[in-house]
């Protein structure tokens, strides 16, 4: 089997083949499914062994301290060659997974083979194919957990046993420093535990994910945003405890305790931080400062993790085991949500290359996990199958001569058709408005009036047979646009269909079958927003991204007037799978790719949605669909970080990149020059047509975004995270 390993001499890290473990009385063979990777304590041992041997005594003075010990004691010969023994061997990495029972010891009943576990320990939940796990050390899987989110257990369990040294208390105020793995999960468990929490970090993306995942208000250290917060919400007392999630070599966390704490309040470190006590600090507060030790109790217990010897729950509640049972439940129930914590899925042959993007900072990722062989990434949730473009053999559009006019037809004109749209086009150079089609022959006739279209009609077939007819737009009702296609395609037609493409998984399928009966791929979908010439300008100042980026895109979409036909869920579909597709295609565009998954939550009625995607290469986009906020405020914010930049878009007005010296480049226009790419696009699509060019957006990304779409209903149903499945 194989298993990662490393040097602590030199350094290395490799993924090694190893004998299969034994299975051994008192405990289960485990095949591992997935395996989380710590990015604290891990990361701090890859670099540790990345140093010189000054570096390891340096950041080691523990087993400096053991080393003396020795040559004291056996003499420097000896110790040198123990020393060197045991720094030049390779040593294991990982301690939290989720995988199947393989094999079922002697002694062991409470589990069978072909069960789902969540195993922890640095000795027995490691970074291999198959896992011996004592008793003590694994649990089963709630059912309708995923894997993936089981592979939690163990730094839900460490972070679990913080919180229970700290004794929190509803109503009670809490501070956590340091938002990385173990500081998101003490904030989830800290608020479904009636508390309310403030949380600290330099990191902005850290702290906006805290704050979605419950944090009252979050910030930097430095700032004074934090310490407003905490007078806010304490009534200028202190915090009632304070949690030191964060490593390193500084002592600003525990200086900031005693600032923030009240009289007598309760300090925990969970962490691995410097611990310089400011002694007038602590003792005119007279603070109570607590360790807690891991998982729990029973840990560094052999005859408890070794030899499955339990403490009777009358005189210890919480054991380790119980910890990473009760975590599992909370996840189960949906009090505590990992998803948003997942930056990156990795398969277990690419964990060298992961680790190494970890170490090197290309990979910014507050959880990483390994995916082994054998889990199929359609089978880790709820799926929605993005479904395969397959383009039959017909002949796409030829090249059209230089001269010749693109001939269009329209199937609706309603006022998105008439104002935004043919305003565009009336005057292009190039284009002959052919024909109007609409159901009411008043409509047609405006049209035509208006615009110069030569024939109006309310005969659709009639139209989708005129051979000198080159492309079609689809401008109406939402529940008509998938058929619409399906036909205009059938037909030869090139087709620029407004949003959406279709509103049901069947719609869209319908759509790509005519597009591979037909061989015809000339589609194009009207998401705008990727080509306005502001956020183009904006993508292009930001420059070539090489690291995870994470988005927040808040729409403020207001409410609709009573009596408009996007209240008629019945028969045109949820107002997001109307226009949510805009939001997600924009996010993919700027983020170079398509999700892999979609977690949506909404407020009571549906009526404001969250959106968390996630794609490829670790980056996430977040997603505010609100119909309640004031008139006021803009429609459409974004904020795009990566790679210590930010490009921020302020409602297609005025646009600003930052890097970490400077704003590099501003942007500011009238709002009456907002253009959201509507001119931009037609012209592109027009070019494509023209020339028998590609689509400006590939057909490909197009499903995508409607798939991803139609996701967040099924999200919304399930209450779970659901990926994207590729079709086959």
């Amino acid at each position: 089997m194989k298993q990662v390993v490393q040097n602590y001499k030199s350094g290395e890290l490799t993924v090694l083949d190893v004998p299969v473990p034994g299975c051994k009385p008192g405990g289960v063979l485990v095949r591992t499914a997935y395996s989380l990777i710590s990015t604290g304590t891990e990361l701090m041992k890859v670099s540790e062994a990345g140093m010189s041997m000054l570096g390891k005594a340096r950041s080691r003075p523990d087993q400096v301290a053991k080393v003396m010990q020795s040559v004291a004691t056996n003499g420097v010969p000896a110790t040198y060659r123990k020393v060197m023994g045991k720094l030049d061997s390779y040593t294991p990495l990982g301690y939290s997974l989720c995988g199947v029972v393989e094999q079922v010891g002697a002694g062991i009943d409470d589990v069978k083979v072909g069960d789902l576990v969540a195993c922890a320990g640095n000795e027995h939940a490691l970074h291999a194919e198959l896992n011996w796990v004592p008793k003590n050390l694994y649990t089963p899987v709630p059912d309708g957990l995923a894997p993936r989110h089981a592979a939690f257990g163990t730094v839900g369990s460490i972070a679990m046993q913080g919180v229970r040294q700290g004794e929190p208390q509803l109503g009670e105020v809490a501070l956590v420093v340091g938002l990385g793995l173990i500081g998101q999960l003490v904030v989830q468990l800290l608020a479904a535990s009636g508390v309310r929490v403030v949380g600290v970090d330099p990191d902005p993306v850290r702290c906006e994910l805290a704050e979605r995942l419950g944090a009252a208000a979050c910030g930097d250290p430095a700032s004074a945003a934090v310490e407003t917060a905490v007078a806010e919400l304490t009534d200028g007392h202190g915090v009632d405890q304070v949690y030191l999630a964060a490593g390193g070599g500084s002592n600003q966390p525990v200086e900031l305790a005693a600032r923030l704490s009240r009289d007598r309040g309760r300090v925990v470190d969970i962490g691995k931080c410097r611990l310089d006590l400011p002694w007038n600090a602590y003792y005119e507060k007279e603070l109570d400062v607590r360790f807690s030790r891991s998982y729990g109790p029973g840990r560094y217990d052999p005859e408890y993790e070794l030899e499955g010897r339990d403490y009777p729950i009358g005189y210890v509640r919480w054991t380790e085991r119980r910890n990473l049972a009760c975590f599992l439940g909370l996840l189960a129930r949906g009090s505590v949500d990992v998803e948003p914590l997942v930056s990156h899925i990795a398969d277990f042959d690419d964990a060298v290359e992961t680790y190494q993007r970890l170490k090197d900072g290309d990979l910014k990722a507050v959880a990483v996990l390994f995916r082994y062989p054998g889990q199929a990434e359609e089978a880790e949730a709820p799926a929605v199958a993005v479904p395969a473009v397959r383009r039959g053999g017909g002949a796409s559009t030829p090249a059209r001569s230089a001269t010749s006019p693109v001939r269009l037809a329209f199937v609706g004109a309603g006022n998105y058709a008439t104002s935004m749209l043919l305003p565009h086009l009336a005057q292009r150079d190039g284009v002959e408005l052919s024909t109007v089609v609409t159901t009411t022959a008043l409509s047609a006739a405006n049209a035509q009036r208006k615009f110069g279209f030569a024939e109006a009609t309310t005969d659709l077939d009639t139209m989708l047979g005129d051979k000198s007819i080159d492309a079609v737009f689809v401008v109406t009702r939402h529940s008509s646009h998938a058929e619409l296609t399906r036909r205009a395609l059938l037909a030869g037609k090139a087709v620029f269909v407004e949003k959406p493409l279709a509103l049901t998984e069947d719609e869209l399928a319908d759509v790509l079958a005519a597009v591979e009966e037909s061989g015809n791929d000339r589609l194009q979908v009207g998401f705008n927003r990727r080509f306005a010439p502001l956020l183009q300008e904006a993508r292009k100042r930001f420059g070539t991204r090489t690291g995870p980026a994470s988005l927040r895109y808040l729409v403020n979409a207001g409410r609709l007037q009573h009596g408009s036909w996007y209240l008629r869920q019945g028969t045109e579909g949820s107002r997001f799978a109307g226009e949510g597709g805009h939001f997600i295609d924009t996010a993919s565009w700027l983020l170079e790719a398509d999700p892999v998954s979609v977690y949506a939550t909404a407020t009571t009625g549906n009526e404001d949605l969250q959106l968390v995607l996630r794609y490829p290469d670790g980056s996430t986009a977040t997603i505010s669909y609100v119909t309640t906020g004031p008139s006021s405020f803009p429609k459409e914010t974004l904020d795009l970080v990566a790679d210590g930049r930010v490009l921020k878009l302020d409602d297609f007005v005025r646009a600003a990149v930052y890097d970490n010296r400077r704003k590099r480049w501003v942007s500011s226009r009238l709002p009456k020059a907002r253009d959201k790419g509507q001119s931009a696009e037609l012209a592109a699509f027009i070019k494509a047509v023209r020339t028998g060019g590609p689509m400006p957006v590939p057909l490909e990304s197009l499903v995508a975004t409607t798939a991803a779409t139609l996701a967040v209903q099924a999200g919304l149903a399930g209450g779970a995270p659901v990926t994207l499945a590729r079709a086959r």
